[in-house]
């Protein structure tokens, strides 16, 4: 599975970490930063991001700042975006399972390193249920 990876200063570690699980498990990772712990705006690197999984290059996308918020409100600004700040495994296995999200963000200052690896497990390895949830998806695109 081909998926995009990046965030912002206070999720590199988290991005660090999980690109080596990812990398392990046989994922393609394209990395779009940041490469440091030097602070950066998050809308730089999340919507490259976003833009990898909306053209198609890369399957899931996975976004990692402070709170979540900021790269989840950025990723959500693109057609056929689904971004979903999860922070527990069952939000993970849900925003996939009901809602068909295309990208994971995660709260680095608020979960663990452990949790956020289960939380991303869950993420990809869960299908959309389609059925009732279809119909709600097709209506969130403006």
């Amino acid at each position: 599975m081909k998926i995009a990876i990046g965030g912002d200063h206070a999720g590199f570690i988290f991005k660090e970490e999980i690109i080596k699980m990812l990398s392990s498990q046989g994922h393609e990772v394209k990395d779009f930063g940041p490469f440091s712990e030097a602070s950066v705006d998050y809308p730089d690197l999340a919507h490259p991001v976003a833009l990898s999984v909306e053209k198609g290059e890369t399957q899931f996308g996975i976004l990692i700042c402070g709170s979540g918020n900021g790269v989840a409100i950025t990723a959500n600004k693109h057609q056929g975006i689904r971004a979903a700040l999860c922070w527990t495994e069952d939000l993970g296995l849900l925003a996939r399972q009901h809602n068909d999200a295309n990208i994971l963000c995660l709260p680095a200052r608020f979960i663990d390193l452990e949790l956020a690896k289960k939380i991303v497990n869950n993420f990809l390895s869960m299908e959309f249920e389609g059925g009732r949830h279809q119909n709600r998806v097709d209506k969130i695109s403006c």
